[in-house]
């Protein structure tokens, strides 16, 4: 059985963008140079992963998140200004250029020519579509899905719909939570690519080694660890 199609997450994986949220949050912080930053970013934490069912993924639940947390932290009466900076770095963000990761023009560029390429991301339709296009990558993908949530349930769908189903597929991406798991839970194959930091919301435990479960280094690497299964 050979794999027909390639699944691949978008931020952090084929873009920068954790660091974007970091250095965000690090300008959050000193908005409330009177409290302590640890209780702000516990806060903020929690905040977030409280609102992920309600605004889902992406930079405008992040702003939002900011926003109550500020709020909470100050007792319903944040300093004159801080909710308008928030809002100005929730602009930014959303604007911020896109930079792809080292090596992901050429992988994807051969990868095209043999596999059927989906592009499977979560987070803000307009923002998700916007790096998409900024990147040049788009015209490389032969479908593009945009969900609310990674499960097993998604990526059996995905793979249906877009290639021959799960059991000839390949889910990469930085994320062990949303793109490993999910991906061999569904019965694809599932390749991890790590990222410089990881949103706390998306550590797990890596499952047991395996055929159809790998670790690479950098995109660069993961046309040869196809062509080896082939």
């Amino acid at each position: 059985m050979s794999i027909t199609t390639v699944g691949l997450d978008a931020d952090d994986t084929l873009w920068h963008n954790e660091t974007v949220f970091r250095l965000t949050q690090a300008r959050f912080l000193d908005l409330l140079t009177d409290h302590d930053n640890a209780e702000i970013e516990a806060r903020l934490a929690e905040i977030e992963r409280r609102n992920l069912r309600l605004y889902g993924y992406g930079v405008k639940g992040f702003t939002l998140s900011m926003i109550e947390t500020a709020m909470e932290i100050c007792e319903g009466e944040p300093p004159p200004g801080v909710v308008r900076e928030i809002l100005a770095a929730g602009r930014e963000m959303l604007a911020h250029p896109v930079e792809t990761l080292p090596g992901v023009d050429e992988a994807l560029a051969r990868l095209s020519e043999r596999y059927r390429l989906v592009l499977i991301t979560k987070g803000d339709l307009m923002d998700q579509e916007r790096k998409l296009a900024a990147s040049g990558l788009g015209d490389l993908f032969a479908a593009v899905e945009i969900v609310s949530e990674k499960d097993r349930s998604t990526y059996e769908r995905v793979f249906r719909r877009h290639g021959t189903g799960p059991a000839e597929a390949v889910m990469a991406g930085n994320s062990m939570k949303s793109d490993v798991l999910p991906a061999l839970e569904a019965g694809a194959f599932a390749v991890h690519i790590p990222y410089v930091v990881t949103w706390a919301h998306e550590m797990a435990d890596p499952p047991q080694a395996g055929p159809r479960y790998g670790v690479l280094d950098s995109m660069s690497d993961l046309p040869d660890w196809l062509a080896d299964r082939a």
